[in-house]
């Protein structure tokens, strides 16, 4: 199976303050731990909603602005134009990226529970996604993983959403207990 991994990166970070995919977390910038976390799981890496170093990286397409559902939109799109089966997905601001491979073992789309943007997507959903963002007014990815019927698997233990700075804190602590 061909799998792109493609790191969601187009937010806006209005909860952070700033541009939290590049805030420094343990002596990184947030978004190079989630490239580092997907790197050995896919047969290619792509940056979805922003430039960043050297990496391949494509725009969040028609649908910029409306949400992370646009990233994977082009992320699906992507893959499909360029002989993939499905994409792998993680957001920039989550950590840490647990081992995604697993869920590509799916009959179907299959999340994180809990951190739905760990996620694999068939590339056949491209379409489906395409037409849910053209006509529905919800963007929430809890609403498209039920009309995808995606798979929720068990969390392999704590992960963080690092939306707020206060989140950012969290995160460092449970990294200094470690």
């Amino acid at each position: 199976m061909k799998l792109l991994g493609a790191v969601l990166a187009g937010g806006k970070s209005t909860r952070f303050g700033s541009d939290k995919a590049v805030a420094i977390v343990d002596g990184l910038p947030l978004i190079d731990h989630v490239i580092m976390g997907m790197f050995n799981n896919t047969d290619h890496l792509l940056i979805v909603g922003r430039d960043w170093r050297d990496f391949d990286a494509i725009p969040d397409g028609a649908h910029a602005g409306e949400g992370p559902l646009a990233g994977l939109l082009a992320a699906l799109t992507h893959a499909a134009a360029n002989g993939y089966d499905g994409v792998l997905s993680a957001a920039c601001d989550a950590l840490p990226v647990p081992d995604l491979a697993v869920l590509a073992e799916s009959d179907g789309a299959s999340v994180i529970e809990g951190h739905w943007l760990f996620g694999y997507w068939p590339v056949e959903l491209a379409g489906e996604l395409a037409a849910w963002l053209d006509g529905q007014p919800d963007r929430s990815v809890r609403a498209w993983l039920m009309r995808c019927n995606a798979q929720e698997v068990p969390a392999p233990g704590p992960l963080y959403n690092l939306n707020t700075r206060d989140d950012m804190i969290a995160y460092e602590k449970s990294l200094e207990a470690a």
